[in-house]
C-alpha cells in the first residue's frame, strides 16, 4: 500500500498553525478565549464564503476539518447550498443542517457533564 506522507505533514503544520494563532491571541491580546473561539469560527465563515475553505480542505485534510474554524465553514457551506434550493428561509435553516449534530452532542454532553460533575468555584 502506498502512504502520500505529505498530506499527515500538511495536516500536521495546518492544524499546528490554528493552534499558534489562537495561543498567540490567548497570549498578547486581552481577549477571552470565547472570542477567540468566535474570532476563529467567524473567519472559517468567511474563508468559506469565499470559496478558499474548501481548498485550504483539499491541501491539509484533517488539519483543516478538526479545528473550530471548520465548524464556521460548515455553518456557511450549509446556509448557502439552502439558499441556493429554498431562497431566504433556507439561508435560516440551512445553517443547522450539516451542524445539527455536532450542535446536538454538545448539548448533550454537556448537560452530562453539569448532571454529573460539581463544579467548582
Amino acid at each position: 500500500m502506498d502512504v502520500d506522507w505529505q498530506i499527515y505533514i500538511f495536516a500536521f503544520l495546518v492544524g499546528g498553525a490554528f493552534a499558534l494563532v489562537g495561543q498567540l491571541f490567548l497570549d498578547f491580546s486581552r481577549l477571552s478565549p470565547g472570542h477567540i473561539l468566535s474570532g476563529l469560527t467567524v473567519l472559517g465563515g468567511i474563508l468559506g464564503g469565499l470559496g478558499l475553505y474548501e481548498k485550504l480542505i483539499d491541501f491539509a485534510g484533517a488539519g483543516a476539518t478538526m479545528p473550530i474554524s471548520s465548524f464556521g465553514n460548515a455553518l456557511v457551506q450549509g446556509a448557502i447550498s439552502e439558499a441556493e434550493r429554498s431562497g431566504i428561509i433556507g439561508v435560516l435553516t440551512g445553517m443547522f443542517e450539516l451542524t445539527s449534530t455536532g450542535i446536538t452532542s454538545a448539548i448533550i454532553f454537556a448537560f452530562m457533564v453539569a448532571v454529573f460533575f460539581n463544579p467548582r468555584g
